[in-house]
């Protein structure tokens, strides 16, 4: 699924800017060889980098309302990455089909993985599917001859499915033609 790969990876993303957020001391309390260490660390970062990668300005929305940049920052980017996992504008569920022999269809839905409602829609778009595949093929009704739903897990979260076997019909000739 190329969209979940793409939220994981901005996730990732996201993830790896907020830890840059935090300050990172020039000097350090610690004694002993650890101390040392961490403060040789700091002046490499800040003699490589140039400094800290976001200013240590404050915008003043009003004489009495001041933000650091830092946590608009943070903040901004944490939003970032919650819309692009939850999506809220993309379609909760996502349905394949595929024809069969002797007028039979095969329909698979899948639901989004992060979502905010529909997880009780499936046999509504089953039969919507369903009835939008019997008007574009000229049949006059069909017969579900199988359907099952279920949940698919996995390490990053569970997933609504639904699966199922429709037979469209075609019209009924006429006694008389």
């Amino acid at each position: 699924m190329p969209s979940a790969q793409r939220r994981l990876l901005s996730l990732l993303l996201a993830a790896a800017f907020a830890a840059g957020c935090s300050n990172v001391p020039t000097q350090s309390n610690a004694t002993g060889a650890g101390g040392k260490a961490s403060q040789a660390i700091a002046k490499t970062a800040a003699s490589v980098i140039g400094g800290p990668l976001i200013p240590d300005v404050s915008l003043a929305l009003s004489p009495s309302v001041v933000y650091p940049l830092e946590d608009l920052v943070f903040w901004g980017g944490l939003a970032a990455a919650a819309w692009l996992i939850l999506d809220p504008l993309a379609p909760n569920w996502e349905i394949r089909a595929a024809r069969f022999p002797g007028d039979h269809y095969h329909l698979q839905l899948a639901m989004k993985r992060y979502y905010a409602g529909g997880a009780g829609e499936a046999r509504l778009l089953f039969h919507r599917r369903a009835k939008e595949l019997m008007h574009a093929g000229g049949y006059s009704s069909y017969e579900v001859v199988e359907y099952s739903e279920g949940l698919d897990s996995s390490v990053i979260g569970s997933q609504r499915t639904a699966y199922g076997v429709i037979r469209l019909k075609r019209p009924a000739a006429s006694p008389g033609a």
